[in-house]
């Protein structure tokens, strides 16, 4: 069985069968004798289904919502804006596969030649329950408009989620089993990745989980797209606007408390304004809202497991016994049934301390100060990650420099690290392989094929 528990009380929600071998192999045929049609149908057939979904995500966003809320800590705000994202992303696809997906014309000896791109077949999506709507429409939407058909196989917590999911595409009328849910327990995955129906696998997780993964999809010699864990820096040079710098960089923390690969997890602060910047930091996060998440004025929620809320702890307490300063939280909850951390502020943290050598997932800053400039881009780089990175500079020279220099798959200058279905968002080192979103997302999962006319 598959349980789902509310994160803020620790109640039992629900639970949900697993498949057997035979309903496995059901689902799997289901998805692979729909792609013999689904591949034929034109953009534009495609388009209209992306469409409709959208609009049924938008209908039952409420609904939605509420089942982030209670199923992994969401508050209700963040939920909805989640949706929305989630269709925006549908729509996206629905109007650019197309010429994402144009021939190529390439000048060669040939009388004509050209790359077309072509859809593989039945694509595992294995995905994590942190933004359990808009990561499976960031998997979904571009699998879906490239032709190919979608097997979910959803995070064991989130499953009312994913039946929601489900029900969007029914709600849509979409042709049945372009996408198939599966609900498994996580020691089945590998058997499915080996599947000789399945012709790729995206996941989206842990760096540890992604390169067992990696290791089994290698080993049948599918594709494979890895979305991994990140300790993205956030560096605030000494000529940087502080004010909005800080308002950013506390956003970007806070955002679903803190369990966000992409959230800027390392402050790393040039020396003149250290002590300015810890005094703005503080004094934002100070002033949030802890609590229910089911409460509208609540804006940070439970943590979504008890094992994560322990593991944030650890990691604490021990660079807190290592050296560094806590400004603001540090301490569980003693009196809360549900998985609550407080928000945390950590200062002086230097690269010897476990918050900074570890991915956080949680509501944990942790500032560093730098000497000057070069000092602040070797801390930024002073890790295993290189997901997303953010620079904050006026000076033209400095911003360049960083773009140039940063070690990860994505940048933001003077502004926050997103995802945003126009623009490939990645990782390099063990932040994960390939891309997802923009045109160079939907190409990971075709036939890139070379046509030469003689």
């Amino acid at each position: 069985m598959l349980v789902s528990t509310n994160p803020h009380n620790g109640e039992h929600i629900n639970s949900y069968a697993t498949f057997n071998k035979a309903e496995i192999d059901t689902a799997l045929n289901a998805a692979n004798r729909q792609f013999q049609s689904w591949q034929r149908t034109s953009f534009e057939q495609r388009a209209q289904t992306l469409k409709a979904v959208a609009a049924a995500l938008r209908n039952d966003k409420e609904n939605l919502a509420h089942l982030m809320a209670i199923e992994m800590g969401k508050p209700l705000k963040e939920g909805l804006a989640e949706v929305e994202k989630a269709a925006w992303c549908a729509e996206h696809y629905a109007d650019n596969a197309k010429s994402y997906l144009a021939n190529e014309e390439i000048e060669s000896d040939a009388v004509e030649s050209y790359v077309c791109y072509q859809p593989l077949g039945s694509i595992l999506g294995i995905l994590p329950w942190n933004a359990p709507v808009w990561l499976a429409f960031r998997f979904l939407a571009p699998s879906l408009m490239a032709g190919n058909t979608c097997i979910m196989k959803h995070d064991p917590s989130v499953q009312g989620c994913a039946n929601a999911i489900m029900n969007a595409f029914k709600s849509a009328m979409a042709p049945d089993n372009i996408v198939v849910n599966l609900p498994i327990d996580n020691t089945e995955v590998a058997n499915i990745i080996k599947d000789r129906r399945i012709k790729g696998v995206s996941f989206t997780g842990s760096s540890a989980t992604g390169a067992k993964v990696a290791s089994v999809a290698g080993s049948v010699i599918i594709p494979s797209v890895l979305e991994l864990g990140g300790s993205d820096p956030c560096v605030v040079l000494a000529d940087a606007e502080l004010e909005k710098a800080a308002d950013i960089a506390c956003l970007s923390r806070i955002i679903n408390a803190g369990q966000s690969c992409i959230a800027a997890k390392r402050i790393i602060v040039e020396a003149p304004v250290y002590e300015q910047f810890i005094t703005l930091l503080e004094d934002r996060l100070a002033r949030l809202v802890v609590g229910n998440p089911l409460e509208h004025d609540s804006q940070i929620g439970p943590l979504a497991r008890q094992d994560i809320q322990h593991n944030l702890h650890r990691q604490v307490s021990q660079s807190i016994e290592q050296g560094a300063n806590c400004l603001l939280g540090g301490r569980l909850p003693a009196d809360n049934p549900g998985y609550y951390y407080p928000v945390t502020l950590l200062t002086d943290v230097t690269p010897t301390m476990t918050v900074f050598n570890e991915e956080t997932f949680g509501p944990v800053m942790c500032v560093c100060k730098a000497e000057d400039a070069d000092a602040a881009l070797e801390l930024a780089n002073h890790t295993v990650y290189g997901l997303g990175a953010a620079i904050w500079s006026k000076d033209l020279q400095q911003q360049q420099k960083f773009v140039e220099q940063l070690q990860a798959g994505q940048v933001a200058v003077n502004g926050i690290v997103k995802t945003d279905p126009r623009l490939p968002s990645g990782g390099i080192k063990n932040s994960g392989i390939g891309r997802e979103l923009g045109p160079h997302g939907i190409r990971q999962f075709v036939n890139c094929k070379q046509v030469w006319i003689g």
